[in-house]
């Protein structure tokens, strides 16, 4: 019977091992940082775009976050190239003979992902709040009209950040385990796009105001978002805690298909 230290030592040898893969592939650093850039870009444009209008009270802070619609699609092809790209040149076969224990290979990449997608996602996040503290005033959100500068010091306003960067590191769970699952890095990346920005597309369209709000609390990028909202959230179809729940339930979901796929089918 192997030990609880053999197994520490084996997963502690298996994410040496995938953090030096991840490491040394020059795309994973670039798609980080393509994930930084088109976050911060989209939400300064958005920032800057924004204007002050007498008789409402804007959210500052989705404003200033807006670039998460764009930058996830970087981080979740970052995920799916940490283990797609092992299936396309087979040496997915390599890496389970080196590693047996396949649970703990899937751990492995799961960890040194989520590590990639947190420091990506927090300067991501960082940021876009501080282009949204420098541009929106400009527009007209002042004091003198009601608003305060964007600021992490704004308990919704850390929520709605930190809750952003946890939405970036689910999507990048989700986005390993639909990798694991089907193998093929172009119907990944696929399925998860598909996943995050047709879910939106459907509720828009949907007439049923009822329909409408159900797809909106299953769908996992509007209801993982809902954590960005800062004003009427009573309002919002889930609330911001819950809707990053939905999103965690289909991460958890896409880890438990690939862990079943490891276990059934070989190399």
């Amino acid at each position: 019977m192997r030990t609880g230290r053999a197994t520490r030592i084996d997963f502690s040898h298996a994410l040496h091992a995938e953090w030096t893969k991840l490491r040394t592939t020059p795309a994973a650093a670039w798609l980080a940082l393509a994930a930084i850039i088109l976050t911060a870009g989209l939400s300064a444009a958005s920032a800057a775009a924004a204007e002050y209008r007498t008789g409402g009270q804007q959210d500052l802070a989705r404003t200033g976050l807006t670039g998460i619609d764009l930058g996830q699609a970087m981080i979740a092809i970052l995920a799916v190239s940490a283990i797609s790209a092992e299936y396309g040149t087979g040496m997915i076969a390599a890496t389970l003979t080196a590693i047996p224990r396949r649970v703990s290979m899937l751990a492995a990449k799961a960890a040194v992902v989520v590590a990639v997608a947190l420091a990506a996602g927090t300067a991501a996040v960082l940021c876009s709040l501080l282009a949204a503290r420098l541009l929106l005033p400009g527009n007209g959100f002042t004091a003198a009209h009601g608003y305060a500068l964007v600021s992490l010091g704004d308990g919704p306003t850390l929520r709605a950040a930190g809750g952003s960067v946890l939405y970036l590191v689910l999507i990048a769970l989700l986005s390993l385990g639909i990798a694991t699952a089907v193998r093929d890095s172009a119907v990944a990346v696929g399925i998860v796009l598909a996943l995050l920005y047709l879910f939106p597309i459907i509720a828009a369209a949907v007439g049923n105001p009822t329909w409408r709000r159900h797809l909106t609390q299953i769908g996992p990028m509007d209801a993982g978002l809902a954590i960005q909202h800062t004003r009427d959230v009573s309002d919002l179809p889930i609330g911001p805690w819950a809707g990053l729940g939905v999103l965690a339930a289909w991460a958890g979901a896409a880890l438990l298909a690939a862990t079943a796929a490891l276990r059934l089918r070989d190399a």
